[in-house]
């Protein structure tokens, strides 16, 4: 087991190196002059000058890449061209309203999912079938902002249950935080609801045609054995990929939702950021992004190990 980690562990080293590479070459070829900007429209081009050399922006590439990626390996991130602060302070600001609506979407999205799909295989064709497939169809079809405006009219101004925007910190009060982040959370869960849905239902039912599984029955084992210790376990794998693909997912629709609610995450930073072209804000919240989807891929790599032995050899 350890061997296997080690190994994933390595595998992970060159992708984020090429994340890194990649976030820092898109943002230097991308069209615009962050120095231009902070300038403003009355600046002069010896003003504009100046403020490139001053932040290092007329280096060649190949030097500002290197200064770039020896900065990251040490964990300095850089200094916000407009906010003169560092950049992983602004990041430590933003993350925990990120990862708590993230981490709190996941759970809703597996609490609803997995049993629903598991249901939907075990009476496959039948009422509770056609409601997980319908669940599905309506997931994937409407977009998140348009469920996350339409919660926010119903629920928000006509119930006045929840509030509309805003987000109160871990730390402050555990039933604040849970009450601004409910109704975000519920709206991004509905696709990841239906991605989980769909392919719990597909797995399960292709572990439920096995021959162990007849044997299992034929043993007099109650359904609910064969499903959860048989039937769900062996459909754990394809189950544990599909989680973790709508993690890597989920950060995009962490942007949308975090700009519908107010909420002051990463997805907020990152939006100010592109629009100010604040370059070292957003190469910071991209490889943030990455390395938390390769932690994820690491985690679901150490859950195939543990679901199927075999995987470890």
């Amino acid at each position: 087991m350890i061997s296997f980690l080690a190994r994933r562990i390595l595998a992970a080293l060159p992708v984020m190196f090429l994340v890194a590479l990649i976030a820092f070459s898109l943002l230097y070829f991308a069209p615009g002059d962050p120095a231009a900007v902070i300038a403003g429209d009355m600046a002069q081009p010896a003003d504009i000058e100046a403020i490139r050399e001053t932040l290092g922006l007329n280096q060649p590439f190949h030097v500002r890449l290197g200064i770039f990626l020896w900065n990251t390996f040490r964990g300095d991130l850089g200094i916000s061209i407009f906010s003169h602060k560092p950049v992983t302070a602004l990041i430590a600001q933003r993350l925990e309203p990120t990862l708590s609506l993230a981490v709190l979407t996941i759970i809703i999205s597996i609490a609803v999912a997995v049993p629903l799909g598991t249901l939907a295989a075990w009476r496959a064709r039948g009422l509770i079938d056609r409601i997980a497939m319908a669940i599905g169809i309506l997931g994937f079809s409407v977009p998140v902002f348009i469920i996350a405006y339409l919660m926010i009219w119903f629920l928000s101004v006509k119930l006045a249950w929840f509030p509309v925007q805003g987000y109160t910190p871990l730390a402050t009060s555990w039933s604040g935080w849970f009450y601004n982040l409910i109704l975000p959370a519920l709206s991004l869960s509905t696709v990841y609801i239906a991605l989980i849905t769909r392919i719990t239902r597909a797995s399960v039912i292709e572990v439920l045609s096995q021959d162990y599984i007849r044997t299992a029955r034929s043993k007099g084992l109650s359904e609910h054995v064969v499903l959860l210790r048989h039937a769900l376990r062996n459909a754990a794998v394809p189950i544990a990929t599909i989680v973790g693909i709508g993690i890597a997912l989920l950060m995009g629709g962490v942007v949308v939702t975090e700009t519908v609610f107010a909420i002051p995450g990463l997805g907020r930073l990152l939006v100010d950021a592109i629009l100010q072209r604040d370059y070292p804000v957003i190469q910071g919240v991209l490889i943030l992004l990455s390395a938390i989807y390769v932690a994820v891929n690491l985690l679901v790599d150490i859950s195939y190990a543990i679901f199927d032995p075999r995987i470890r050899n």
